[in-house]
């Protein structure tokens, strides 16, 4: 600058040190009021005006100097010109070639759409820049990062930044400096579309999140944005140890924090995500049962935590509930059939039916509502099939006169005047689902029988037995 003044307004300006006597400059405030023929500032913002000829290198010696001196804020907004400039090198070069692309290269070509290849999103990516801007500090980071949004670059590419830059800076500095940058690249990664985020990775940043004081807010929408990645995720993600001051072995209360943002989100309403969850959370439940410090009330909460859709069958959580009763000895009847009302007894198979009925650990209630329900199951695929029998015998008035005084057989009948009628290619169909009616109508009477048996022999020994003699008697 001095040299500027004592040698009439004329001084060498490049890419190195424009930075500088761009920032000097203003606060000096070297403006045309003081001078119109030697002004500082016109100088550098004419030589800033070629910023995009300059190369890779003197844009991040330009953007190191902008961080040492002004690292948090911008105010003759040079930052954002060089930024600017940054992201118009990134965009004009390839992803193509992540190890050995470069800004300076020919013929490469970066998709700033928001949709992305398969490739891009079922394959590891590190683009050739994630390394050459780490040293940017997060506050840079974050204006940088919303520039890219702003200009609808691929958000996956974004978002494979962010948590490459979140390994690269988490392993160094205090602990109030990894919580900072926790907490911006979490309200980043907020700001993108869902589908660009991977449930891994989240999980990744919710174990360096955990041993850092990060800010309610932060952390709430971190276990907001897992939560809607829920159907991603395994049952190693899910098996988070608990706090120090907590008594479980696993950390529930975070899991039950999960379903809720997951159900809230609204991406639920697909049966196949919530049944995918409902299978995860299954084996969740089956983990954490054999804890002896789990309470009943804990027990219950993850159990009853999804709606009845998201399970075809309840016999994951007998099992799970089996294992916590054989554990938790001390519950009384009233707890155990708290637990008891968890279960839906219309989805129990058959032979978890009967392990129920002869398990000793289960309250008399639990038994009988279970033996209840298969029963009532039974009548309504007796009378299932009843009604089958009866559409079997409608066609008889088409059949053939020689096959009257046959024995009545509803499904040899089914086939037989199938076979008879001038099929359309519209008939086919149905005579194939005929078909396959027989063969169910013959499993479900052998399944019928089989189950009458079992349960008529296994309510004998129970109403037997002495503390069972006042029970009402359910099947004759």
């Amino acid at each position: 600058m001095v040299r500027f003044c004592y040698n009439s307004g004329r001084t060498e300006i490049t890419p190195s040190n424009v930075c500088v006597l761009h920032c000097i400059a203003h606060f000096m405030e070297m403006t045309e009021d003081i001078s119109h023929s030697c002004n500082l500032i016109e100088q550098t913002e004419k030589s800033l005006k070629m910023i995009n000829y300059w190369t890779w290198s003197e844009i991040l010696v330009g953007l190191k100097q902008c961080q040492d001196l002004f690292p948090a804020a911008d105010p003759s907004g040079i930052l954002q010109k060089y930024l600017d400039s940054l992201l118009v090198r990134i965009s004009s070069a390839s992803e193509a070639s992540p190890s050995t692309s470069s800004p300076d290269s020919s013929g490469f070509r970066f998709s700033c759409d928001t949709r992305s290849t398969e490739s891009t999103k079922n394959s590891y990516y590190r683009a050739w820049w994630f390394e050459q801007v780490t040293f940017l500090n997060s506050d840079i980071i974050e204006k940088m990062i919303k520039t890219m949004i702003a200009q609808k670059f691929d958000q996956v590419i974004i978002s494979r930044f962010i948590f490459y830059y979140l390994k690269s800076r988490v392993s160094r500095g205090t602990s109030d400096e990894k919580s900072k940058i926790v907490e911006t690249l979490v309200d980043l990664l907020f700001m993108l579309d869902r589908s660009s985020v991977s449930c891994k990775c989240l999980f990744g940043i919710l174990q360096v999140a955990s041993n850092l004081n990060i800010r309610k807010c932060c952390r709430n929408r971190l276990e907001s944005m897992i939560g809607a990645h829920l159907d991603q995720a395994t049952l190693d993600n899910l098996l988070v140890p608990s706090p120090i001051q907590m008594n479980f072995l696993y950390d529930v209360n975070l899991v039950l924090r999960f379903l809720k943002s997951f159900l809230s989100s609204g991406f639920w309403a697909s049966s196949t995500r919530l049944k995918m969850v409902g299978t995860l959370m299954d084996m969740y439940i089956a983990e954490v049962a054999p804890d002896t410090r789990l309470k009943p009330s804990k027990f219950v909460a993850l159990a009853m935590s999804l709606p009845d859709s998201a399970r075809d069958s309840y016999d994951g959580i007998y099992r799970a509930m089996d294992m916590y009763l054989e554990v938790h000895t001390g519950l009384s009847e009233e707890e155990k059939m708290k637990i008891c009302c968890v279960l839906n007894y219309e989805k129990l198979s058959s032979e978890a039916c009967k392990h129920l009925a002869q398990n000793s650990k289960f309250p008399s209630r639990a038994v009988i509502e279970a033996l209840v329900s298969q029963q009532s199951k039974l009548k309504n695929l007796l009378h299932d099939t009843d009604n089958l029998k009866s559409f079997g015998n409608l066609p008889c008035s088409y059949s053939d006169k020689a096959t009257k005084g046959k024995k009545d057989n509803s499904g040899d009948q089914i086939i037989l005047y199938a076979k008879k009628l001038d099929l359309s290619t519209e008939n086919e169909n149905m005579k194939a689902h005929l078909q396959g009616m027989q063969w169910r109508v013959m499993e479900l009477e052998k399944l019928c029988r089989k189950m009458q048996n079992q349960m008529a022999k296994i309510m004998k020994s129970r109403l037997s037995s002495p503390s069972n003699a006042r029970l009402p008697k359910l099947c004759s």
